[in-house]
């Protein structure tokens, strides 16, 4: 009996002391709150083993449109927001949600819609091309959703002239998704879509569409990268948050970036600055 009471408090002990080393294991993880685009072109899957492989810090997921990637930032509920509207990006900072911003990486957003272009749309003028879109009142759809390529779709109607509000009609619907979602409604209805090109580069369900309108400065798109700010939220795991940051505009993740290509194609370009504010 002596002999087995011995054993059974060897065993707590081992796990006693076992707790810390398994509680600190468990810390090492953060929460991303990133856009749909990030996740649904594939990057992700892409990007983030490597990083783990180097740190061994897991990372969760939670895609969303930038607008509610930066709410989920507002109310500590990530630890890094990852996005795609600069303008609102730097608001988070101004509002002391983020100490800083960095830039990342880069693609452009593309004007998708039914090859045979009945809008006659196709050219490299973004503004032109949505103009021609609702003079036609052909089937348009938006993600609706105040994520960057909802924002970016929004100022480019604005830019063209179009007042949605006195313009839209059967022809405009707002669904209210991500990018995958609106391209597969876009699909299904042979309508017009805004999508950034890497998620239509790894779109498999494409039907009848094909993008239109490419090429135009305007359609450049931009993501950044913050912490939460601790100050604001001190349960934020800023070191293994920073830790992220730092691979990601570090040489070694801005080329883990560059090569995610899908049959041969660039999705993402890194354009990290150093110590950039």
């Amino acid at each position: 009996m002596d002999i087995l009471r011995r054993g059974v408090l060897r065993l707590a002990a081992a796990a006693l002391i076992a707790l810390p080393v398994l509680a600190h294991a468990q810390e090492r993880s953060i929460t991303v709150a990133s856009t749909t685009s990030t996740e649904q072109s594939g990057l992700f899957k892409h990007l983030l083993p490597a990083f783990t492989k180097k740190t061994g810090i897991e990372v969760k997921v939670v895609a969303v449109g930038t607008g509610q990637a930066l709410d989920i930032g507002r109310r500590g509920d990530a630890d890094v927001v990852f996005v795609h509207d600069k303008a609102a990006e730097e608001k988070f900072v101004a509002e002391g949600f983020a100490t800083k911003r960095q830039d990342v990486m880069y693609n452009d957003f593309v004007l998708v819609g039914p090859k045979s272009d009945p809008a006659h749309t196709k050219g490299k003028d973004i503004l032109t091309g949505l103009r021609k879109v609702a003079e036609a009142k052909a089937p348009f759809i938006s993600r609706g959703d105040k994520s960057g390529t909802h924002a970016a779709e929004l100022r480019y109607w604005k830019d063209a002239g179009i007042d949605l509000n006195a313009s839209k009609g059967d022809w405009y619907k707002e669904i209210g998704q991500g990018m995958g979602p609106a391209l597969n409604t876009a699909s299904a209805q042979n309508a017009y879509v805004l999508s950034d090109r890497g998620t239509w580069l790894s779109f498999k369900n494409r039907g009848d569409l094909a993008i239109l309108v490419e090429g135009d400065q305007r359609l450049f798109n931009q993501y950044g990268v913050m912490l939460v700010n601790p100050a604001k939220h001190p349960h934020v795991k800023a070191a293994e948050g920073q830790a992220f940051i730092d691979w990601l505009v570090s040489p070694e993740g801005q080329k883990t970036i560059a090569d995610y290509k899908i049959d041969g194609e660039q999705l993402f370009f890194p354009n990290a600055k150093p110590e950039q504010s």
